[in-house]
């Protein structure tokens, strides 16, 4: 397990979108954890290792905005390609205009977020359902080719994220739950010098903590109760009785 870092993240809108909405997006009150999670791997992302969220700071009040905007609510059908690739021509255009829907969507607005996190590094007892964070293609690259990379040390990923982090530097810019709210983010060395988070407390019900690939075959979202204890979120760690599925 490496040392808990801190990252302070912060943007404009947000929406950490609660899945039990079938048609419109709601967000949660508050930053979930592999909302969380996605950041810190926007930053470093290995095989090697997974990234653990600890707690998560609410550093501004809870403010909505209602947004309502247009989204096309069909995809390009497989059906009219693998026609027109049989005939040699054919129509596979999608018409905006003929798809057009308007959604309205309950999002946050300017927030600012505390994440803290460490990492682990995986070990030769590796399973597959622990792991939800790894995509279907490493997963089928197989246990040992995972576990063999060369190097997998934590220092080396703790420089690595040290060094990117101060810097600004990221892999793929992070987001706040929808990848249009980017955020802007910055590595907290000195605790003593940053304020403190809201003083709110608010029992925030059941929330999505991540996505769990224990069949191999389909996403299964796992939850875990959350409380919002003086602005700070406490999170439980994947292995915990707290989180079910």
């Amino acid at each position: 397990m490496s040392k808990t870092y801190c990252l302070e993240v912060s943007g404009d809108f947000a929406c950490f979108t609660r899945p039990e909405m079938k048609v419109e997006r709601v967000s949660y009150d508050v930053m979930t954890p592999s909302a969380a999670r996605a950041v810190f791997e926007a930053i470093v992302w290995k095989p090697a290792i997974r990234w653990q969220i600890t707690k998560i700071e609410v550093l501004k009040p809870i403010k909505w905005i209602s947004v309502r905007r247009n989204e096309v609510g069909a995809v390009a059908s497989t059906r009219h390609a693998q026609a027109a690739m049989s005939a040699g021509s054919g129509d596979l255009g999608l018409y905006v205009e003929d798809e057009r829907q308007q959604r309205a969507g309950l999002f946050l607005r300017d927030v600012a977020y505390r994440l803290h996190a460490y990492f682990e590094l995986r070990d030769p007892s590796f399973h597959k359902p622990h792991f939800p964070h790894l995509s279907k293609v490493l997963i089928n690259r197989g246990e040992d080719d995972l576990l063999a990379l060369p190097d997998n040390n934590a220092v080396k990923f703790m420089s690595m994220f040290e060094r990117r982090a101060s810097r600004g530097q990221c892999v793929n810019q992070p987001y706040l739950g929808c990848r249009e709210f980017a955020c802007a983010f910055r590595l907290i060395e000195d605790m003593a010098t940053e304020p403190q988070p809201i003083g709110e407390t608010k029992n925030l019900g059941w929330m999505l903590y991540d996505l769990d690939y224990s069949d191999h075959t389909d996403l299964k979202p796992r939850f875990f109760k959350a409380h919002l204890e003086n602005g700070v979120v406490t999170v439980p760690t994947w292995e915990s009785m707290e989180v079910r599925g």
